[in-house]
């Protein structure tokens, strides 16, 4: 199993990073060669699935993930996100976060942990790294991006 996590600050509102991060089908546009839909009816709450498919032709594979915690921040409150990874290939969690932070902006903090069935132990800490990358650039994304 591979984990990772990392944090921005961004002068968005709370409200505002929060909704750039959990519009599903943004991440699309933000992770390459993927695309993401919400496969139950809006708005996100506990219970949302949600699928990325990432790949190309016969290469490709679905990440579904379950939304198991939904917390929206409100006023100065944090929020809150958990995902389940359930696919076939990827298996894990994902958590979101939002704080207050100084001046108005806004800190996120996004943790991962992956596991890729069929990919060894001695792998972990390379999946770790593109994980971090890979989401890294994302999440500067999708908090850029209106």
């Amino acid at each position: 199993m591979a984990t990772f996590s990392l944090e921005r600050t961004a002068p968005l509102p709370l409200d505002e990073a929060w909704r750039r991060l959990t519009t599903w089908e943004r991440h699309g546009d933000a992770v390459p060669l993927t695309r993401v839909t919400v496969t139950t009816p809006g708005p996100t709450r506990r219970g949302t699935v949600i699928v990325a498919r990432t790949g190309a032709g016969p290469l490709a594979f679905d990440d579904r993930m379950d939304v198991t915690i939904w917390q929206p921040p409100h006023d100065d409150t944090p929020g809150l996100c958990r995902l389940e990874k359930r696919g076939r290939l990827v298996r894990g969690w994902a958590e979101l976060e939002v704080h207050p932070g100084p001046g108005g902006r806004t800190r996120v903090v996004w943790r991962e942990e992956l596991r890729v069935r069929l990919l060894p132990p001695l792998f972990d800490g390379a999946l770790g790294r593109a994980g971090r990358y890979v989401f890294g650039r994302a999440v500067n994304q999708l908090l850029r991006r209106p």
